[in-house]
C-alpha cells in the first residue's frame, strides 16, 4: 500500500484524511478492550489519523477508551466527537464539550457535530458552538444526519455557513443522497462524511461486488469501501476493531476501480432518479 494518505478539504481549506476511523459500539466490552485499542493506533500509523466518536457511543465509553488509545499520539490525530441533540443549544453543548474533552483526555476537539437533529433550535446550537470555537475548545463544527431542507435552514441562521461538514449514512447500498444532498454540499466546498461506508457489514449477499473481490482477490468490504472512497468530496470512518481489518480499510485506499466495475456496480446499486429522504442507522 502506498504510504501517502489522499485528502479532502474543509470549507476552510483545511485538508484531512479521506479515509479515517469510526467507532461506535467499540469500549463496551472490556474483554475487547486491549484489541480495539492495538487498532485504533495501528490505523494511526497507516496514516488513518482522523478519528470519530460520539458522546452516545456507550454512554461516554467509547470516548473513554478513545482517550486511552491516544496517549502520546494525540498531536497526530485530527478528533472528531458529537453531541446529543438534548444537549443541543448554547449551554448545553459547552456543558456536553466538557464532559467529552475530559473523556477524551484532551484539551480540544477538532471538529464537533450535532449528532442529529433535534427540537432545539439551530440558531441556539450554532451559538454554542461557535462560543465553544472561540474559547478554542473546538475548531471547527459540523452537523450529522442534515438532509438538504435541513442544510439549507442551518445555512440561513447567525454563523450557519460556518458548518464544516454534514455525516451521514452513505454506502453503495444507500445512495440516496446523491441525488439533491451531495450536490448541495459540493457547491458550497462542504465534504459529506460517510458513515458505516460498507453498510455496518450488511451488503447484499450477491452483487457485482463478489465478481470484483473476486477477480482482485480482495473482500466485498474492501471492494464496497473503495467505492465510497472514489466519490468526490467524500470522506469515511469505517469502524475497525481489530488490526487486521484496519489494514483491510486502508488497503481500500489503493484500490482503484475501473469503469467497468463502476458501471457494474451502478446497473445494480442504481443512482437515485428522484428525492429520498436521507436514510439514518
Amino acid at each position: 500500500m502506498t504510504t501517502e494518505m489522499a485528502t479532502v478539504a474543509l470549507p476552510d481549506g483545511e485538508r484531512i484524511p479521506k479515509l479515517g476511523q469510526g467507532t461506535w459500539e467499540m469500549g463496551e466490552q472490556h474483554a475487547r478492550r486491549a484489541d480495539e485499542i492495538a487498532a485504533l493506533r495501528a490505523g494511526v500509523e497507516l496514516g488513518m489519523t482522523l478519528i470519530d466518536t460520539a458522546e452516545m457511543y456507550g454512554d461516554g465509553a467509547t470516548e473513554s477508551l478513545l482517550g486511552e488509545a491516544l496517549t502520546g499520539i494525540r498531536e497526530r490525530v485530527f478528533l472528531v466527537s458529537k453531541v446529543y441533540p438534548h444537549n443541543a443549544g448554547k449551554r448545553g453543548v459547552q456543558t456536553a464539550c466538557e464532559q467529552s474533552l475530559k473523556r477524551l483526555a484532551t484539551d480540544r476537539i477538532d471538529l464537533y457535530l450535532l449528532h442529529w437533529r433535534g427540537t432545539v433550535p439551530l440558531a441556539e446550537t450554532v451559538e454554542g458552538f461557535e462560543a465553544l470555537r472561540r474559547a478554542g475548545k473546538i475548531r471547527h463544527w459540523g452537523v450529522s444526519n442534515f438532509d438538504t431542507d435541513d442544510m439549507a435552514e442551518l445555512s440561513g441562521v447567525p454563523d450557519g455557513d460556518r458548518c464544516a461538514t454534514n455525516q451521514i449514512l452513505y454506502n453503495v447500498a444507500r445512495r440516496g443522497a446523491e441525488f439533491d444532498l451531495l450536490p448541495w454540499l459540493a457547491q458550497r466546498s462542504m465534504p459529506a462524511m460517510a458513515y458505516s461506508p460498507v453498510d455496518h457489514a450488511r451488503l447484499p449477499k450477491r452483487s457485482p461486488l463478489d465478481a470484483i473481490a473476486a477477480a482482485r482477490g480482495v473482500s466485498v468490504f474492501e471492494v464496497a469501501l473503495a467505492w465510497v472512497l472514489m466519490q468526490p468530496d467524500v470522506f469515511a470512518i469505517p469502524k475497525a476493531a481489530r488490526v487486521a481489518h484496519v489494514e483491510a480499510n486502508r488497503r481500500a485506499l489503493d484500490l482503484a476501480l475501473d469503469a467497468s466495475e463502476c458501471a457494474a456496480i451502478d446497473a445494480h446499486f442504481r443512482p437515485p432518479r428522484s428525492k429520498r429522504p436521507l436514510e439514518m442507522l
